[in-house]
């Protein structure tokens, strides 16, 4: 009997969200549900990631009628998954139990089957509850290893270095390493183990050492799952199925390669030359296909790679000979563990198909696309793209300073967005670490839990202001406020438990999105505004006192002062929301809240006055 290779397709999550920035609508989803039924992945990733999030902020749709509608249109022949991050859940910060218990429950019972957890900065404890609670409500628990690289410092480095009293770390992330962490979490009552690859940095010898150690040592199933933006995406995956992965993790043609992952397609041409069995019905995944290159047309505006891989059937066309050369080079390659022969095999493979080259520049970077992508959208928002080149270079600093996170979300975007403070810190010729959000505040202090390297308490006494280790104290943890709308008869906010779990994963974004819901469901009108758009503010007087200005463009989250209210320099006044972290706005000078120049929820541009003092 042949091998069987489960495929998990991330087509409706991670492949929209990779390269269309998570905008696909209900209906355009609608419209392909009928064929995945028919397909019969082992599993298909439709929830999680950025999905709950970016469906109420964009699309004013509600995240948990989405997973059930897929569920009530999929039925049991595919395993519904999503992607979650351990304690943070979908946020940025961590959640008491509570929370997590309810969420997990709602997901299972909305329909999810897998849970695919994972932590930021691979600590075990951080993952202990999700898995308690998925498999307590008959969920599978997927934990993620996450993988990462060491920083690479010159010679002339590690010399400063230590001539300072310090000494730079070694080889942090070894074989060992990633070993031990899903040993952990195989102990925890992991169903299966995935290898997490979300920068798409792990080369095809990397993986086949690591998938044949997992395969040992392990005896849950191990899954793979990268990116193709560097070049080494389709080697790899290939690479992992010589050596013994049970799952892959693939997308569908029109949405696959690039920042994506690879395409099932070219997958499927590989296994068939080695005689491993996909059990899925590929005449149904043409016939998604075939709706995804319609859908892709839709998604134009949020198109990332603009240019559409060549069609391709692989049960209707014959290769060309060159073409058939180059699979067989790379079954070769795979199988001889031949590193470079793979790469050039697969690249050439790619290139006949018209996928996007390897990304250059975030390969030499190694770290992940949308890090990369992130900080330069940052930059050109704060008209500072120059600097983009010293950002980049602070990184390793940065990480290092922080304990050295793997670079996933959210501690991509928290070390990526330091950086680009600590950029313009120096731009501006203040010292570094001028200017810090309070998630890197709490990074620093421990409250997301301990990083793969200690922190330097020294470090962390300017950061945060404790030498130790301060963990997250849940004891301390306060839900929400869910106010009551005068205005629609009286209902609440949040009117059920979904509800309520959505505005404490997403607070503001979630609060906007109920509110117009609730309104629009009172007046029977559809809603006209986004949740992006700012609100009016008061009318206000002439401004005549000294005033606290945004330091870059944001959201306003929270007020911390009001008017009348004495101050004092070095004060936080209020929290700024920017670049996705929430930024405390001290004032410089001492005296009395004249005005509050803004409200919660305002968005405002760099140099915006906010408040009034004299």
């Amino acid at each position: 009997m042949s091998r069987v290779l489960k495929i998990r397709d991330l087509t409706l999550r991670d492949g929209q969200q990779s390269s269309f920035a998570t905008r696909m609508t209900q209906e355009q989803i609608d419209r392909v549900l009928p064929f995945y039924r028919d397909a019969g992945f082992y599993a298909m990733e439709v929830w999680g990631g950025a999905v709950p999030d970016s469906v109420m902020r964009y699309l004013s749709e509600n995240p948990w009628d989405r997973l059930e509608k897929i569920k009530a249109a999929i039925g049991d022949t595919s395993k519904l998954t999503a992607l979650s991050r351990g304690r943070n859940l979908f946020g940025y910060n961590p959640y008491p139990d509570n929370v997590i218990d309810g969420f997990c429950r709602n997901a299972i019972e909305s329909g999810l089957g897998i849970m695919r957890i994972f932590d930021a900065l691979n600590d075990v404890d951080n993952v202990k509850s999700t898995v308690k609670y998925v498999k307590r409500y008959g969920g599978i628990a997927d934990c993620a290893v996450c993988y990462t690289i060491d920083p690479h410092f010159t010679a002339a480095e590690r010399l400063k270095a230590r001539l300072k009293g310090k000494k730079l770390p070694g080889e942090v992330f070894t074989d060992a390493y990633f070993l031990g962490k899903a040993k952990e979490m195989e102990a925890l009552g992991a169903d299966m183990v995935t290898i997490k690859d979300m920068s798409g940095l792990i080369p095809p010898r990397r993986v086949a050492a690591l998938m044949r150690l997992f395969k040992k040592e392990l005896s849950v199933p191990v899954d793979f799952h990268t990116h193709c933006t560097p070049g080494f995406g389709l080697a790899s995956v290939f690479s992992a199925i010589v050596n013994g992965a049970d799952i892959v993790d693939t997308n569908i043609w029109y949405f696959a390669g690039g920042p994506a992952a690879p395409a099932i397609e070219l997958v499927y041409v590989f296994c068939r030359k080695l005689g491993i069995d996909l059990d899925i019905d590929m005449e149904a995944v043409e016939k998604i296909n075939g709706e995804l290159f319609y859908i892709r047309r839709e998604l134009e505006q949020f198109d990332v790679v603009k240019t559409f891989p060549n069609r391709f059937s692989p049960l209707k066309d014959t290769l060309p000979v060159e073409v058939e050369r180059l699979f067989d080079d790379a079954v070769g390659a795979a199988n001889a563990g031949k590193e470079e022969e793979l790469l050039r095999a697969c690249h050439g493979i790619e290139s006949y198909f018209g996928f996007p080259p390897p990304n250059d520049l975030v390969r030499k970077a190694e770290i992940p696309g949308g890090m990369y992508t992130n900080m330069v959208a940052q930059l050109k928002q704060l008209k500072s793209e120059h600097i983009l080149e010293k950002a980049m270079e602070l990184i390793p600093k940065v990480r290092l300073d922080a304990g050295l996170p793997p670079l996933v979300t959210p501690t991509s975007q928290i070390v990526g967005s330091q950086a680009v403070n600590c950029a313009l810190d120096e731009m501006n010729g203040k010292p570094m670490y001028t200017n810090v959000s309070n998630q890197f505040v709490n990074l620093v202090k421990g409250e997301y839990g301990k990083t793969p390297v200690p922190v330097d308490p020294d470090f962390r006494f300017k950061i945060a202001g404790v030498r130790e280790e301060t963990p997250y104290d849940t004891s301390k943890y306060e839900m929400q406020p869910n106010p009551v709308l005068e205005d629609c008869g009286g209902i609440k906010l949040a009117e059920n438990e979904k509800e309520v779990l959505l505005l404490e994963l997403f607070p503001m974004v979630a609060k906007d999105f109920l509110t117009r819901t609730k309104k629009a469901r009172c007046e029977q009108v559809r809603a006209e505004k986004t949740a992006e758009e700012p609100k009016p503010g008061k009318a206000r007087a002439a401004v005549k006192g000294n005033v606290v200005a945004a330091p870059m463009p944001g959201r306003i989250f929270e007020l911390l002062v009001k008017e009348g209210d004495a101050v004092t320099e070095g004060q936080d006044v209020l929290i700024l929301e920017a670049m996705k972290m929430e930024n405390s706005i001290a004032t410089p000078y001492t005296g009395i809240v004249k005005q509050l120049l803004v409200e919660v929820g305002e968005t405002v541009a760099g140099d915006a006055p906010l408040v009034e003092i004299e």
